[in-house]
């Protein structure tokens, strides 16, 4: 099955590989970038985050090393604004895989939102 499907990937990230090899295992051919050297940009971000249907606090990795480095305090006394210009700096403050499918953002890997992504033409 060849979709225009693109994931943002960090390579030492468990959940991206069982991300990635549940798209293997479904035939689904994806683009992968990798989101420590391409974080998503401002636009990208702007447009992606209505689309996951998250908020913009959902898109952070609150167990990676970026996050402690700014801290809880810092980053709840954060605007939303700010919030994305730093996800936009620091590939690694994203909560990952994210895979995008037209109008559809998937942020983080549940089998059951990918099964229901691929399951509608």
């Amino acid at each position: 099955m060849k979709t225009d499907v693109l994931m943002l990937s960090y390579s030492g990230c468990g959940t991206c590989k069982k991300a990635q090899q549940w798209l293997e295992q479904h035939g689904v051919d994806a683009r992968v970038r990798p989101i420590v050297e391409q974080p998503p940009t401002p636009a990208e971000l702007a447009k992606w985050i209505p689309q996951s249907g998250v908020s913009v606090r959902k898109w952070l990795n609150t167990s990676g090393q970026s996050y402690r480095a700014l801290g809880k305090e810092k980053v709840d006394a954060a605007s939303d604004a700010q919030l994305v210009e730093w996800l936009a700096a620091d590939g690694k403050l994203v909560k990952r895989p994210v895979l995008v499918r037209g109008s559809r953002v998937l942020v983080g890997f549940k089998p059951e939102a990918y099964e229901e992504l691929f399951a509608s033409p």
